[in-house]
């Protein structure tokens, strides 16, 4: 078109440049064979590995599962009343920032001892059978497996099996655990076992040689000590009371108290007691007489007589009641002949009799005081040793029912050191085959020829490129 057209429109001047770049760099009519042939060996190669893959390639399938830790801890306290106490916490395994148990659970399944299991469970050769993979979600408990197959339903199978000889691995080591625990647990259970025999026959063996049972026992010793004291001060007041008594009786009746029991022994002799009635007749009798007749009288004499006759009767009778003599026993005759002296001089005799069983029970409470305050420093000591025996064996009984309690409530929660693992997701049997992917291999091989183009673009332009860069050179 004529420039001079109004409707002329000129070329814009960058095009200009990329035109003249262009046609500068390009070669000579005769090398395009030869770019035309050294291009197409790469892009033949690229195209025909892919073909290559999608034909030959065997199909693949992935069965999917997913598992859960829940990952909670469990506590539990046990108490025994006057016995012990046992306590068990159960720590979450998630609660250490070092140690994870999702990270121990991958290892555990990727481990050749699950995978050959797994093999066998499936019928499979071990070397064959492909080992799972394994990733771990952030932030979660999750553990997300995927296992190959060539079908749906072996993908599956394998997945299965494999997530069973999983769940056998970890009861094996739970069991393992378990009874290595219970091991260690029965050794200490039969040391503390010999401790508990120990303290007992220590305890025993003392009760048997001191005679003391119990603190209750020696306190019940003090105690009767301090009953005995109380007792002997009262004691001493009733013999005080007692004596007092006695004495002031014997003051008032002018008689000493052997005497007053002399006069009361012989009050208590029925001859010695007619003996005496008459003898106080024949006295009244007399006198009375003496006073109208003479000493000479017949009478007077008579009854002279036979007074005489009755007081060597008086003290015969007396002299062998009670071995006293004969003039003591007529210097008493006249104290029994009152029935109100008989009186006191019974309350008198009671009042010593009282007064000497005060004083002996008095002398009986003094030597057992004696006695027991002698043993009481011996007693403390037994006391001492006893109760340290008693708390010894107190103590290693506690221990003991302790540790059997802890033993029991260990086994109350067997997933402490391998958490609980649950089946989020169960083996999918898959919809379509993961490999090989017609749209990736593609994508690969279209991605592979723009580059190998790409690179020949520049060694086309090298020239311009070159003379660009260095216009010097």
């Amino acid at each position: 078109m004529d420039r001079t057209d109004p409707r002329y429109k000129p070329t814009p001047r960058w095009l200009l440049r990329v035109w003249a770049f262009v046609r500068d760099g390009m070669p000579a009519v005769g090398r395009y064979r030869r770019y035309f042939v050294t291009m197409a060996i790469p892009l033949a190669a690229i195209w025909i590995v892919t073909i290559a893959y999608l034909a030959l390639v065997p199909d693949r399938y992935d069965s999917r599962m997913t598992l859960i830790l829940p990952g909670s801890g469990v506590g539990g306290s046990v108490n025994l009343e006057s016995i012990g106490q046992a306590t068990v916490n159960s720590v979450s395994a998630f609660s250490s920032n070092t140690l994870s148990p999702t990270e121990n659970y991958k290892r555990l399944i990727t481990s050749d001892l699950v995978v050959r299991d797994a093999a066998n469970r499936a019928g499979e050769d071990e070397d064959a059978f492909p080992a799972p993979q394994v990733k771990l979600i952030d932030q979660t408990n999750l553990i997300e497996l995927t296992m190959p197959g060539a079908s749906p339903e072996q993908a599956r199978h394998r997945m299965e099996h494999l997530q069973a000889a999983f769940m056998a691995a970890l009861d094996n080591l739970r069991k393992d655990e378990a009874a290595t625990r219970e091991k260690a647990d029965a050794t200490r259970i039969a040391e503390l076992e010999h401790k508990v025999d120990a303290a007992q026959a220590a305890l025993l063996r003392f009760q048997g040689e001191t005679g003391l049972v119990s603190l209750d026992q020696f306190a019940g010793r003090v105690s009767g000590l301090d009953q005995m004291k109380a007792a002997e001060r009262e004691r001493r007041v009733l013999v005080a009371e007692s004596g007092g008594t006695a004495g002031r009786l014997a003051s008032s009746l002018q008689i000493s108290i052997p005497q007053a029991r002399l006069a009361m022994q012989l009050k208590a002799d029925p001859v010695f007691s007619q003996l005496l009635t008459r003898y106080a007749e024949t006295v009244g009798e007399e006198t009375q007489r003496g006073g109208t007749l003479g000493s000479a009288h017949g009478a007077m004499e008579k009854l002279g007589a036979e007074r005489s006759e009755l007081r060597d009767a008086l003290a015969r009778r007396g002299s062998r009641l009670t071995g006293a003599g004969g003039k003591d026993i007529l210097a008493f005759s006249d104290l029994a002949v009152s029935d109100t002296r008989e009186r006191l001089f019974e309350t008198l005799t009671n009042r010593d009799s009282m007064h000497a069983g005060n004083q002996a029970a008095l002398a009986e409470l003094r030597r057992q005081i004696s006695q027991e305050s002698g043993r009481s420093e011996a007693l403390v000591a037994q006391a001492s040793k006893l109760a340290g025996l008693v708390r010894d064996l107190r103590v290693a009984e506690a221990v003991f029912s302790s540790a059997l309690a802890r033993l029991d409530t260990n086994k109350a929660d067997p997933f402490a050191s391998y958490p609980l693992v649950q089946t989020l997701e169960v083996p999918s049997l898959p919809r379509g085959r993961a490999a090989p992917s017609p749209i990736i291999a593609l994508a690969g091989a279209l991605g592979a020829s723009i580059f190998v183009l790409f690179g020949f673009l520049l060694l086309w332009l090298r020239q311009p490129i070159i003379r660009k860069l260095l216009p010097n050179a």
